[in-house]
């Protein structure tokens, strides 16, 4: 076994001895996992191969000036430069007799000083020197052999102090980390003269020592359970020994895998406890605080090996295992919520683990199922279904995008969800958002700028993308254009034309063909009562200035089917029709023209006591208030008879005009007709019925549970209205139907809650 000197003394002086030790430096540091007999015997053949190329500095033992009396100087011409030649010794330098047992009394002594902290009585040149004359002539392996039964011996004896049964366990693994450093700072001393044989030595005896080791281990583990539990422990006693463990190679089988076994223990415990006592997102947040402070030992003692396994069994004990019960505690009430910082980071946390967002996506796409299908099938949400759709779309799609990172799993499920619900009530969907377009194009509608009402339209588009009936859209869209049209009621052609846009980029030319060609009789309109005023002007008889006339004429394959209405107007307004229509079939004689009463609207100038008005009625109104100008007071028959409206729509036409807003009729005797009695009392019992739910689920959302008896008992406490059983019953059933609540499978005669 061959000795590498290392004293930087010695290399200062020896540069040739300085190029070689660095040489078996960093070859000793290249092997960091080769065992300690291995890299004595790489280091052995390095030596002797270096050895044999660079001949040894023997100054010590021969001619101090390096030269042989045989050396001579060279001239090869005047004034050209001298050569030195150096010949070898002839004979091989011999070392003094007892020299080996001298040598190694000498290196005995500087040992032990070390070792006992005490001051070396010889340069670290000299001590160098002989250590280099020793391997040189073949004396290493009885340095080796002598050295490490030296340092064995003083290894040995620190053992005792950890033996001790009733030391305290902070105070042995201080002591265990005392005796390692020293331990350490001897063997660079040592390895300063000699090749480093310390770490072997000291595992050997002290380490690998059953009981020394399972205190060093249990010692560890108790600082790392008491820093997981709030306390504050000494992280660089920690450093130390597990560094300690590393150098020594048995960090993974003495320490790690009972590290993480207790870490398993640990966070299955804590993971099973906090689910059951704390709110998701006060569990979310500790899950994240646990990891981040697992990351924390693993950048200041923990060795990087254990990143993968450790976080991996964190992951497992906190998530994994409880994916099902996190979701199905907390998801819906945070999607309700619109918790946005909890549910990104339960987005962040499953994200790590496997089918983490799997499960979520899955979740997410049953919550918006079970909310929508609450907005779309209940009808007394009719009036308000399809702003709750757009306002909850735009919910799910901020989550989407704020929380889910614009993931497209969870897109696409969201558009799937939509589209499911929206579609479990048959073509009402279809009729409301059809007439919620029609309330924001209606002329009146003051609530948005243009700008915003196109980012609506929008909006709505995507609503119409789900429905599955869109001819029945098409339907009532059509209906609510005409009307707009017709009355002269669109807030805005650029709004009208901009949602045709929309719609023929969605369902193609076919779609909105015939609604294209509704626009068209609008403008050709125009042209022709413009064409028709100048007819008028022409004539040799002209109607009465006081009566005005403007016709629309529709094309009836595009407009909607309106029934033939026979009606018996004014003669003014014969006499104008009568002029149109020669009119107009003097420039088309093939064609043939319907007047639709039903469509029409006037504008009537009236003189009452307290002034002039001008009303805008619609055609009916308009007949009926003309015959009016004769006469003060007429019959429902007389009414009937002179204007051939028929009677359920002449009921209609004078209830609006005699118990409208603005009443231009009154009614005698006073008082409301039974039509009119009939529908309040209709709005009154459904107010109740409005009523009765919502004291039915603010009940059951309390109790959820309850039996059929207490439930009616607790329902004639909290109404304010008489209401027989019968009808409560009929409540409860609707709402049993819309998902509300159940029936208990055990017992018929309980109600449960359904969240």
């Amino acid at each position: 076994m061959s000795c590498c000197p290392m004293s930087s003394l010695v290399c200062s002086q020896y540069p040739e001895i300085k190029d070689l030790a660095k040489h078996r430096n960093t070859k000793r540091n290249s092997y960091p996992n080769i065992e300690e007999n291995t890299l004595k015997k790489k280091l052995r053949e390095e030596t002797m191969t270096d050895t044999s190329q660079k001949r040894p500095n023997f100054s010590a033992l021969s001619n101090p000036n390096g030269m042989s009396k045989n050396s001579t100087l060279v001239n090869a011409k005047p004034g050209a430069a001298k050569k030195l030649v150096i010949k070898n010794f002839k004979e091989k330098p011999k070392l003094p007799e007892n020299y080996q047992e001298q040598t190694w009394d000498k290196l005995k002594e500087a040992v032990v000083a070390i070792q006992t902290s005490k001051s070396i009585g010889y340069s670290l040149e000299e001590l160098y020197q002989a250590v280099e004359n020793m391997c040189n002539h073949k004396m290493a392996s009885q340095l080796y052999t002598k050295l490490n039964e030296l340092t064995e011996l003083h290894v040995k004896a620190n053992i005792e102090q950890f033996l001790t049964e009733s030391m305290d366990r902070i105070i042995f693994l201080k002591k265990m980390n005392e005796c390692w450093l020293a331990h350490c700072r001897q063997m660079i001393m040592i390895r300063s003269i000699f090749l480093d044989m310390g770490l072997d030595l000291f595992g050997r005896h002290i380490i690998l020592n059953h009981l020394v080791q399972t205190r060093t281990v249990e010692g560890l583990l108790l600082l790392i359970e008491r820093e997981r539990r709030g306390d504050t422990v000494d992280r660089t006693l920690l450093k130390s020994l597990l560094r300690m463990l590393s150098d020594l190679q048995i960090y993974r089988e003495a320490f790690e895998t009972k590290f993480l076994a207790a870490t398993e223990r640990l966070y299955a415990a804590e993971g099973q406890t906090m689910m059951q006592e704390t709110d998701v997102p006060e569990y979310l947040a500790h899950v994240d605080a646990r990891l981040a402070e697992e990351n924390e030992r693993l950048l200041h003692y923990l060795d990087p090996t254990t990143k993968w396994p450790l976080v991996h069994t964190v992951e497992r004990q906190l998530l994994s295992e409880h994916l099902s019960s996190i979701l199905q505690k907390g998801l819906d009430s945070l999607l309700e919520g619109n918790r946005i910082h909890d549910l990104s980071l339960m987005y962040s946390l499953f994200a790590r683990v496997k089918n983490g967002l799997s499960e979520l996506c899955l979740n997410f796409n049953a919550y918006i199922k079970k909310k929508g299908r609450t907005i779309v099938i209940d009808p007394e949400k009719d009036k308000t279904m399809v702003q709750e759709l757009l306002d909850f779309k735009d919910k799910m799609d901020n989550v989407v995008t704020t929380c889910f990172r614009k993931n497209e799993k969870f897109t696409n499920s969201l558009k799937e969800a939509f589209e499911h619900f929206i579609n479990q009530r048959a073509n009402k969907p279809a009729e409301l958002i059809a007439k919620f377009v029609d309330s924001k194009l209606r002329a009146g509608n003051k609530e948005a700028t243009e700008e915003e009402l196109e980012k609506l339209l929008d909006k709505i588009m995507v609503l119409f993308r789900f429905i599955h009936g869109k001819d029945v859209f098409e339907a009532f869209y059509k209906k609510d254009l005409a009307k707009r049209l017709l009355v002269g009621k669109s807030a805005s052609v650029d709004a009208e034309k901009s949602m045709l846009s929309k719609l023929k980029q969605e369902c193609g030319g076919g779609f909105t063909s015939k609604l294209e060609g509704m626009f068209k009789d609008m403008e050709l309109s125009k042209d022709i009562n413009i064409a028709f005023r100048q007819y008028v002007a022409n004539l040799r008889d002209p109607p009465a200035p006081s009566t005005d006339l403007t016709v629309n004429i529709l094309t009836m394959g595009y407009w909607p089917t309106y029934p033939v209405v026979e009606i018996t107007p004014p003669a003014e307004m014969v006499h104008h029709q009568d002029i149109f229509n020669k009119f107009y079939l003097g420039k088309h004689g093939g064609r043939k023209l319907q007047w639709q009463p039903t469509l029409g609207h006037c504008v009537l100038r009236a003189v009452f006591p307290m002034g002039k008005k001008e009303l805008q009625v619609s055609l009916f109104q308009a007949l009926v208030l003309l015959l009016f100008n004769d006469t003060d007071e007429l019959s429902l028959e007389e009414i009937g008879t002179a204007t051939r409206i028929e009677d359920g729509e002449l009921r209609r036409t004078l209830q609006s005009l005699a118990c409208g807003k603005a009443r231009v009729l009154q009614k005698l005797p006073r008082g409301r007709d039974t039509e009119e009695q009939k529908a309040t009392e209709e709005r009154v019992f459904q107010d109740r019925q409005y009523q009765i739910d919502a004291a039915i689920v603010r009940i059951m959302k309390m109790r959820k549970a309850l039996g059929h008896n207490l439930l009616i008992s607790e329902l004639y406490n909290q109404l304010k209205f008489p209401v027989k059983p019968a009808d409560l019953k009929k409540r409860i059933e609707s709402l049993i139907d819309r998902d509300y609540m159940e029936r208990d499978k055990d017992n018929p005669n309980q109600y449960n809650y359904v969240a």
